[in-house]
This record gives structure tokens, C-alpha cells and sequence, in this order.
């Protein structure tokens, strides 16, 4: 696998709902939805320990089909959970790692 670094800057922090209430629920059930599929998981792990884009090479570590993977990407992008810019003829995904931190925070406000 090529390593890229093809992805823009993360996004910033501004104007996140609160952790808790009606807002932190809804943002828990988006987020929470968005890896409520094995394969997602699988993919955001994947992104996470690469730790640069990735392009194509998706596929070959779900073992899913390119059509399944690229909805499953999709899925994951509407909840901004994954990055993608275009290069080329393909796609190269990174991880969003404000979403992935703000995800833990409401997980962890759930625990007390």
C-alpha cells in the first residue's frame, strides 16, 4: 500500500451541540448508526491504523464487494466519521479524528 496524505486538513471543533440532552442524543444516534455495521467498523479500523490515506486497497481488507465498500464509505462520510478527496480516478479515505474524539466523549458522558 501507498501512503498518501491526500486528505484536507481535520475539521475544527466549532459549534458541536452539547455533550448531553436532547442534541448529544441525537449526535450519539447518528454517529452510533453510522457504525452500527460490522464492516464499517472493520473499515474505520482499518483507516485508523494505516494513519494516511488510503486508496482502493479498501476492498481488498473488507473483502466486501467495490460497490457494498463505496456505500458503506458513504455512510460513513454523511456522518463524518471518514474524509475522501478524489485523486485521479479513485478516492483516498482517511479517518475524521474530531468525530471519532467527540464520539468518545458522549460514549464516556453516557457512563456516568
Amino acid at each position: 500500500m501507498k501512503a498518501k496524505s491526500c486528505c484536507p486538513p481535520p475539521r475544527r471543533a466549532s459549534n458541536l451541540p452539547p455533550l448531553t440532552g436532547p442534541a448529544g442524543e441525537r449526535e450519539l444516534a447518528r454517529l452510533a448508526q453510522a457504525l452500527g455495521h460490522p464492516a464499517r467498523v472493520r473499515i474505520v479500523r482499518f483507516l485508523r491504523e494505516r494513519e494516511s490515506c488510503v486508496c482502493g486497497t479498501i476492498v481488498d481488507e473488507v473483502g466486501l464487494a467495490q460497490s457494498t465498500v463505496s456505500q458503506h464509505l458513504k455512510v460513513l462520510k454523511a456522518a463524518g466519521l471518514v474524509r475522501g478527496t478524489v485523486s485521479g480516478p479513485s478516492t483516498c479515505y482517511c479517518l475524521e479524528p474530531a468525530a471519532l474524539r467527540r464520539f468518545e466523549q458522549i460514549l464516556r458522558g453516557l457512563a456516568r
